[in-house]
């Protein structure tokens, strides 16, 4: 699961510590909330993987990390717009929540993905300009996204 602490939110802080693993909560010298493991056993560190980054907390479980690797392993063979790689790391039976975690933690241009999409269904069927863009929005591409797909094949 993975938890958000802004700054200065020791309350979150805590709740956050409570449901993750044991941490000591303190105050850096600027002020922010930080999480410190409470004690170094192999257990506790390798259930959650936790980094201060920029003003939050965040918490990297090991179902996180795997949807991140399944969602990378999909982009090497195909193309895939942002909701259909969530849609096909939930039909792989991760949690909703994990596939929305890895999918905003791998680098993707979401343009050069409609692009390939679109050129695959060009290598397979024949498409008008907006039979095209309709088909990539379907597929969950963003209309401008569906657009730049298209005209980056020719259409």
């Amino acid at each position: 699961m993975s938890r958000f602490v802004k700054k200065n939110s020791l309350r979150a802080a805590v709740a956050l510590a409570t449901l993750s693993a044991p941490f000591a909560i303190g105050l850096s010298f600027a002020g922010q909330a930080s999480a410190q493991p409470a004690s170094t056993s192999a257990s506790s560190l390798h259930s959650v993987v936790s980094a201060f980054d920029g003003g939050r907390v965040t918490a990297s479980t090991v179902s996180q990390q795997n949807a991140i690797q399944t969602a990378q392993n999909y982009l090497e063979y195909t193309a895939f717009s942002r909701q259909g790689l969530i849609a096909q790391l939930e039909f792989e039976e991760f949690s909703y929540a994990d596939a929305v975690y890895a999918v905003d933690h791998i680098e993707v241009d979401w343009n050069e993905q409609a692009a390939k999409s679109a050129k695959n269904y060009l290598e397979y069927s024949s498409f008008s300009r907006q039979g095209l863009i309709d088909q990539l929005e379907f597929e969950g591409f963003t209309p401008a996204q569906a657009e730049y797909g298209v005209t980056a094949v020719g259409l």
